[in-house]
Parts: structure tokens; sequence; C-alpha cells
């Protein structure tokens, strides 16, 4: 194998517990991710890393490939580095759980960035933000790059600040979605947890601070994350409105 998706799934989320099990628009908010997914033309293989046997069981219910991963990890890189762990692999692409509509597309965009370029570790991507709301939301992920695309910060906080009003400028929405290197994803997994992660709470804070270079592409397509309870209720809302389509 040369690309796998590996969406990492746990049961009790600190602000919205036992999200992923609950019923969207009649099917489990897991099973909208993994289906989008499992539409990317790039991966080998995709697997839902499982921290319940409630989650692997649901899992399991609706077709997908799932292994049961051990409850004491306490990040999502942590539970994909158990999963593949034993797999020949080169390429992983970090699918988050809690995104019902992550576009295929996108997951091949990164795919073919990661296995296409030899001094790439890690990629991620971007978007830019449309709604005035989602630049101080520190739910909504902001980041900032150089002329080269490789990120600079990334903040809950909106950034870059803009001291003079009369200037426009464009914010960029992180999307959680990365791959990355067989050998960086062990690498990253064994750094310390950094500063300023856990001031952000934001683990890819962790590779810049130790000097690694994460390459951000732009694109167009949107993803709801679900991290609240208004999250799920916006997520419903676009999907019915797409699927009416």
């Amino acid at each position: 194998m040369d690309i796998i998706g590996v969406i990492p799934a746990r049961l009790h989320s600190t602000r919205l517990p036992e999200k992923l099990v609950r019923s969207l628009l009649g099917k489990p908010l897991l099973q909208w991710t993994w289906e989008n997914a499992l539409k990317a033309h790039s991966l080998d293989k995709l697997i839902i890393a499982c921290d319940d046997q409630r989650i692997k069981d649901l899992a399991d219910s609706f077709g997908a490939e799932s292994v049961l991963t051990s409850k004491e990890h306490t990040s999502g890189t942590d539970r994909i580095a158990e999963a593949v762990r034993d797999l020949d692999v080169n390429y992983i692409v970090n699918i988050q759980a809690d995104e019902p509509m992550i576009h295929p597309s996108l997951i091949d965009a990164l795919a073919r960035e990661i296995s296409s370029s030899s001094k790439e570790v890690m990629v991620t991507a971007k978007k830019a933000i449309e709604e005035e709301a989602d630049k101080f939301d520190p739910n909504v992920v902001k980041v900032v790059v150089d002329k080269d695309d490789y990120a600079l910060y990334f903040s809950r906080h909106a950034i870059p600040f803009l001291r003079d009003a009369d200037r426009e400028i464009t914010y960029y929405k992180h999307l959680g979605i990365y791959a990355y290197t067989k050998d960086f994803l062990y690498t990253f997994k064994n750094i310390p947890s950094s500063f300023l992660e856990q001031a952000e709470k934001l683990e890819q804070l962790r590779a810049l601070e130790e000097g690694y270079r994460i390459k951000v592409l732009t694109t167009s397509f949107d993803s709801q994350g679900v991290d609240t309870e208004e999250d799920f209720y916006k997520a419903e809302h676009l999907l019915r409105k797409q699927n009416e389509h």
C-alpha cells in the first residue's frame, strides 16, 4: 500500500459527548464522514481507528474496516500511530471523524501533495472565511502562511490582527485534515507536547515549535466540524440543504 486514510474515532468527546454515534439526518455522524472519505480516489485503504467497542460495533455495522485501539491515547495522532504501526504504508491521511461534510477531492489533493514531493512531511488545508462571525469564533481555527504556503501560525484568535481598519484582508480557516509520511507520524508522536500547543489546544503547533514545516493547500471545499451543539445543528442544516440539490 502507498496511501491510507485513517479516521480516529473517540466516543467520549469533551464538548459534545458521543457525537459520533448521534443520528444526523437518519444515520450516525461518523457514517457521513466515512462515506465521504470512501469516495476519495487516492486511498488504498480507509480505516476507522476506534477507542471503544461501541464505536467499533457501529463502524462494523455500516461496513467500515475498523480497528480497536487503546483508550489511553490523548490525541487522534496517537490513535492513528497505533492503527498503522504494523502496516506497510508510506503516507497517511488523518481524517477528522467529526467532519461529516469532508469533500473527497480535498483528501485526494492532500494525498497527491504529500506523495509527489520528497521534501514535504506534513500537509494540511485552508479555506477563505466567508462568514464574519467565523473570524472571531474560537472553534474556527485560523492559519497564516508564508509566500510559499507554509504555515507561520495557527490560532483560535483572528490572525493577523488588522491594525488599520481601512484595509481589507482575507482570513483563512484551517481545515482539520492532515497528510504525513509514516516516518514523520512517529517523529511527531514522540515530540513532547509544546507550550503553544497547550495554550491554544492545537496539536499542529507542536510541529511548528519543533521547527518542522507544514505545507498548507488552499481549497474551495469547506467542511463543518462538529464540536458543539450549535455545530451539530449547523451541519444538519447544511447537509439537508446539500441533499435537496
